[in-house]
């Protein structure tokens, strides 16, 4: 199955491990060297309603995705990784 980026951006990802929605797909990582997708970023829940801050965003591995359906995204992921560069900050 071939799938367009914009394709992606319109499917939900689901933790197949226990079954919550994590977000819609935003926007892909790809290797320039290789050409090759290394990662999706996914929009978590809003904070507080949407009211006190942005969406977390979320990296899903290419090797956690498990199945590509026609609405969803299956990924098999135990602890998600945020993308906020706040967090990852070395201090």
């Amino acid at each position: 199955m071939n799938c367009c980026i914009t394709e992606l951006r319109c499917k939900e990802v689901i933790n197949k491990s226990n079954g919550c929605r994590i977000g819609l797909v935003s926007d892909i990582e790809v290797d320039s060297c290789c050409g090759r997708v290394v990662a999706l970023i996914v929009y978590g829940k809003p904070k507080y309603w949407g009211v006190c801050g942005k969406r977390e965003r979320i990296r899903i591995c290419w090797e956690d995705i498990e199945v590509i359906g026609s609405d969803t995204i299956l990924v098999c992921k135990t602890q998600c990784e945020s993308t906020d560069r706040r967090r990852n900050r070395i201090q």
